[in-house]
């Protein structure tokens, strides 16, 4: 894509609701944090998500410093994409001025206000066969669905489904939401002209252009922060989890 033209592909927008409504990956963050530090072994603070978000996180990073903040993210992992993992926190949460919110029954609300199809018929404008059943789509679940939809499977709302669904082997999550990220992915950069017509040296300059191809993820982080080093060591892709420094290599 990179240098490619500009193709909006007939649409005056880039974001679809669709790719809005598959891209609700919530059940990612989670609701407890440990952070640890680079230096001290035994070094361990544990915090909430309201503890560190919005006008706690500056504090955060004063007292525990950045660089242990991204090792003891480095660390982490991610919560899994399904049924029965929503955040708590998100599901009673206190905004700044106090307001309680419920983030699970907003996203549903919004997909059905949007207009955007329920999960069947969602599938079946993809080209996906319907689910059939509460069981063929996720069996632990199916009690608990078939009582909440009525026994209905078509009513079941479409980010319910696809935290339901199974996903393939290797995915983080669904096989129907990969369909949307896939075809975004691809139009959110044709849409965008830095990507595009103007991905050229006398836009980014040689210098420019060569610092993109040559840097990743992994360089950008050890170029601000070098006492990352030890925890990236043989860490090819610095999304996947990272080295714990402390812990004696494995014989």
């Amino acid at each position: 894509i990179p240098g490619s033209p500009v193709d909006h592909h007939g649409a005056p927008y880039a974001m679809t609701e669709e790719f809005t409504s598959v891209y609700r990956l919530h059940p990612l963050i989670p609701d407890d944090y440990r952070f640890q530090s680079l230096s001290d072994p035994a070094f361990s603070r544990y915090k909430t998500f309201m503890d560190i978000r919005g006008n706690g996180t500056r504090p955060l990073i004063f007292e525990i410093g950045i660089e242990n903040v991204l090792y003891s993210f480095g660390l982490a992992h991610p919560g899994v994409i399904a049924l029965g993992n929503y955040p708590r926190f998100l599901q009673t949460f206190t905004r700044i001025d106090g307001e309680i919110m419920d983030v699970a029954a907003i996203d549903i609300m919004r997909d059905r206000e949007r207009g955007v199809p329920r999960y069947n018929d969602f599938r079946a404008m993809v080209r996906l066969p319907r689910i059939k059943t509460f069981e063929a789509l996720n069996p632990e679940w199916a009690k608990s669905l078939s009582e909440l939809y009525k026994g209905n499977i078509d009513r079941v709302d479409l980010m319910v489904g696809l935290f339901a669904e199974c996903p393939p082997n290797g995915f983080g999550f669904s096989d129907t939401a990969f369909r949307i990220f896939i075809l975004m992915a691809s139009r959110r950069l044709k849409s965008d002209r830095f990507f595009t017509t103007d991905y050229r040296q006398e836009v980014y300059t040689p210098l420019g252009l060569n610092w993109i191809n040559e840097n990743g993820m992994k360089s950008v982080l050890l170029r601000h922060y070098p006492s990352l080093a030890p925890a990236l060591k043989d860490v090819a892709n610095p999304f996947a989890p990272w080295k714990n420094v402390h812990q004696p290599a494995s014989m």
